[in-house]
């Protein structure tokens, strides 16, 4: 029998001063064997070792950092549209080829790729991002078979039997790939510590979005790419999101809905279905014989669906799964993304009104209340906060019929939707509970959309309008 094990693991440690903050004021980060001297916005002095996956290349690099001495980079270059045409496309994966990056949809959320191999692009991730060094990337690839060079599972028993971590890593990939499933293992000695926050674990996802597939495929290198929004704010889901945030970046968008006559209008229409990130599973051998798949953040595919994966592949005796979900500051080096207590939060102050409060059926809301609510804006979700539409600055539903599938595709929206509200000072979102174990497909989506709410709370949970 497969053993179960959940378990919730929230340890807040949020702190004032972020690490890469703290990198930028002293110039200065190291990595393993990878050393970076951050000079400016675009510019990096870098000492690494050597990389080289069989077929892979990586850029040659002026002092600067740029790919060439002709592509230098300057803090005067803006980003822009490109469409999703073949031949832009092709042109977008000579770019990520070269030491660039590019932001392409997914269906989970808009990516910032760049050559997950090249530690020299990996930085200028972090860089036009902002984002910590803590926090590592998802590595996106087209095929399993990729991603095995990645991660240091790559032994064979006897020269055709699969090793056990091997034998779980392939089923979960064949269960769920092309998808919303990503996966974390141990690295492999080539892959850049930059990418994976020097813990010896790198995370791997092969996309479904046919965009994705066609970028990944006409750059011939896997593509390190979080969300492509600044550290801590909104994912993005629509082109207009990535260039609300990285307009003075050097990045390439792919907007499917680009049009060069500018006498057409810009449809900018999510394209992202999924619309909340992949679920996040870890694979470890906890001895020789025993190993471990810990989820480590929510979304589509659900505990029990990777736990009857596993079960279909002969691996119940085998493999325990356990559900650890983490809340640190930024300053905690993680295997995963999205572990942090505060993220995907819109520029207003934020809050979840507990359930106690709302689902009181002699709940009044004071004079003192409806005061605040004059300036605030109100995220609901199956009406459990319909009470307030009305003395609201404004109110808008995930799904007024409680769909997780049809909140997860509009969460990150109307997060953006609500910073943008003319007076708004602050945001409320229900407290959303919900039974943890054993959850179905829909329920994990239930469950993403909660913690990303709760992480564009940053946990806080009021009883009272404040």
């Amino acid at each position: 029998m497969l053993l179960l094990v959940l378990t919730s693991t929230i340890t807040s440690t949020l702190t004032t001063s972020a690490f890469h903050s703290r990198a930028i004021a002293t110039g200065f980060a190291r990595f393993g064997n990878t050393s970076f001297r951050i000079q400016n916005q675009n510019a990096f002095s870098i000492n690494y070792q050597s990389a080289s996956l069989s077929g892979m290349t990586i850029p040659q690099h002026g002092s600067d950092g740029s790919a060439s001495a002709s592509a230098s980079a300057t803090s005067a270059q803006k980003a822009k549209y490109i469409s999703a045409s073949k031949q832009s496309l092709k042109e977008a994966g000579a770019r990520l080829r070269s030491g660039h990056l590019v932001s392409f949809p997914t269906e989970t959320v808009y990516g910032l790729g760049c050559h997950a191999i090249d530690p020299v692009a990996v930085a200028r991730v972090f860089e036009a991002k902002e984002r910590p060094f803590t926090d590592p990337l998802i590595v996106h690839v087209n095929e399993a078979e990729t991603a095995l060079k990645l991660w240091n599972a790559s032994s064979i028993v006897n020269n055709k039997t699969l090793n056990l971590e091997q034998k779980a890593l392939m089923a979960l990939a064949d269960a769920f790939w092309p998808g919303p499933l990503t996966i974390v293992a141990r690295a492999s000695p080539e892959i850049p510590s930059i990418i994976m926050a020097d813990t010896g674990f790198v995370a791997c996802r092969s996309p479904s979005h046919p965009i994705a597939r066609a970028l990944i495929g006409a750059s011939g290198v896997p593509i390190a790419a979080p969300s492509a929004n600044k550290f801590g704010h909104v994912s993005p889901t629509r082109a207009i999101h990535v260039m609300d945030d990285l307009a003075m970046e050097d990045v390439w968008i792919v907007d499917p809905d680009f049009e060069k006559d500018l006498n057409r209008d810009y449809k900018h229409e999510v394209v992202c279905d999924v619309g909340v990130e992949s679920t996040v599973a870890k694979v470890e051998m906890i001895s020789e014989n025993m190993g471990r798949v810990t989820i480590l953040r929510h979304g589509a595919v659900s505990f029990s669906e990777i736990a009857n994966c596993l079960d279909v592949a002969e691996l119940s005796a085998t493999f325990e799964v356990i559900e650890k979900m983490q809340a640190t500051g930024e300053n905690v080096s993680n295997v995963a993304p999205g572990q942090t207590i505060r993220h995907y939060s819109p520029n207003v102050q934020s809050f979840m009104i507990s359930n106690s409060r709302y689902a009181d059926e002699s709940n009044i809301w004071t004079e003192d209340e409806v005061k605040y609510l004059t300036s605030a804006v109100v995220i609901d979700f199956a009406g459990r906060l319909s009470s307030l539409e009305g003395k609201a600055l404004a109110y808008r539903d995930l799904s007024t019929n409680g769909n997780p599938n049809i909140a997860a595709a509009n969460v990150f929206d109307a997060l953006r939707w609500s910073e943008n509200i003319d007076g708004a000072q602050r945001v409320y979102f229900p407290e959303i509970l919900v039974e943890e174990e054993n959850v179905c497909k829909e329920e994990a989506l239930l469950l993403a959309v909660k913690d990303r709410l709760t992480r564009a709370a940053s946990g806080i949970v009021i009883k009272f309008l404040q």
